[in-house]
């Protein structure tokens, strides 16, 4: 899910994406919006986190993980402690207080902050708490919506499938009890291959009269989803180009090859996905939305195919840094993951060190190394300080700890699931 789309989640109507809002929109915050001065210490970001907290948190954790930085104590104690007893988690909420009634349980940032803690390999009763409640929550048709109880949607199914693989719960074994499973609600998202430029795509959901419309975020989720992955892709050779493949009855590996055979379609043009304008805006035409256009890249490399994607990153190098920088943690984030999807170096994306940047948002990280890990440019030899000056000592428990637990993205094959 793009930042841009993670933001507004809660503060629009669903019927932007053609669908009824669900109940839970209209529901309280989780909590009043605190002022920047009253931001708490371990949060990463300036902006209001009613809505995007624990997803900039957890995004911001994944992206520096994959670039063995280790985020502060108070940073990860900050995400712990927003989990509700049941396991789930809000968007943000004032943890001085229990979660009630009245505190509405998220399903994105609730499979977010599952991933980034199974990549911390700290606090694993955050994660199988979380991973517990996110089962108890499974739709019928063997998705999740935005919040419980709300439709099934390809985004939210999709990171949710994501938080679950990373922690290694078997995906064929989370089923309804009519045998449906996160691969059966995905798959009832995809559009058919065909003729058309929108074939093998995913729906966000279906609209209003049951018809499935391409939407470019939906599917590069959904290909993430479909893989069994989560949001965090290593950087991995690209194999033969991607096909739509046809038939009624796919596999999701399948069904996640045709969406990204869409995907690379639709970037060869311009390099990057348009954000269609907003209702009442003044600017009438489609504009480079580099959110999707990152998470397309992640989505492409995930499924073989970064090769499709180098157009892409290239746009992204030319002309995202500023949009990143101002929309903080998340949007940096997503470009980190980006480039590390397809070995571009994220210490230097087009002139930019997002790694730097993604970290001067948060607490100064415990440790950190450089050059980027997957960077293919001769480099410098690693710099084992800390950036807030610190020296060695806590790069190495950093670094031991990655490689010792398995939990670098570098080290794990398989992984994932994913934002706004």
């Amino acid at each position: 899910m793009s930042v841009r789309r993670r933001a507004a989640a809660l503060a629009i109507t669903a019927v932007l994406c053609g669908t009824a809002a669900p109940a839970a929109v209209a529901a309280p915050s989780p909590s009043p919006s605190p002022s920047a001065k009253a931001l708490p210490a371990g949060l990463y970001g300036t902006g209001d986190p009613t809505y995007d907290g624990v997803w900039r948190q957890s995004l911001a954790f994944l992206a520096q993980k994959i670039e063995l930085v280790t985020p502060a104590t108070k940073a990860v104690d900050w995400l712990v402690g927003q989990q509700c007893a049941s396991g789930a988690f809000a968007s943000y909420r004032d943890a001085s207080r229990p979660c009630d009634a009245k505190t509405v349980a998220d399903t994105n940032a609730t499979a977010a902050a599952v991933q980034a803690m199974v990549e911390l390999a700290v606090h694993r009763e955050v994660v199988d708490n979380g991973v517990s409640w996110l089962k108890s929550v499974q739709n019928p048709d063997g998705g999740w919506g935005y919040n419980p109880g709300s439709p099934s949607d390809a985004n939210s199914t999709a990171v949710v499938t994501g938080a679950l693989g990373r922690a290694g719960v078997p995906l064929a074994d989370v089923t309804t009890k009519d045998g449906r499973t996160p691969y059966t609600a995905l798959q009832s998202f995809a559009l058919p291959c065909g003729d058309g430029a929108d074939a093998g795509a995913f729906a966000y959901q279906p609209d209003k009269d049951g018809k499935l419309v391409a939407n470019a975020d939906a599917t590069a989720a959904a290909v993430i989803g479909a893989m069994g992955k989560g949001m965090a892709a290593g950087n991995s050779n690209a194999v033969k180009a991607p096909v739509c493949h046809t038939g009624t009855d796919l596999t999701a590996e399948q069904t996640a090859q045709n969406g990204a055979s869409y995907l690379a379609r639709t970037l060869a043009g311009s390099g990057h996905l348009d954000l269609p304008p907003m209702p009442g805006a003044e600017e009438s035409e489609p504009q480079p939305d580099f959110g999707n256009t990152a998470d397309a890249v992640v989505a492409l490399a995930a499924s073989g195919h970064k090769d499709k994607a180098a157009g892409a990153v290239a746009y992204l190098e030319k002309h995202a840094q500023d949009w990143a920088k101002k929309g903080g943690p998340a949007a940096t984030a997503q470009l980190v993951l980006a480039a590390h999807a397809t070995g571009a170096d994220a210490r230097d994306f087009g002139g930019t060190d997002l790694v730097r940047q993604l970290n001067a948002t948060g607490p100064a990280p415990a440790a950190t190394a450089v050059p980027s890990p997957t960077s293919s440019a001769p480099g410098k030899p690693a710099d084992t300080s800390s950036d807030d000056g610190g020296l060695g000592l806590w790069w190495i428990i950093g670094i031991g700890l990655a490689f010792g637990a398995g939990i670098g993205f570098l080290l794990s094959g398989r992984r994932k699931n994913q934002q706004l």
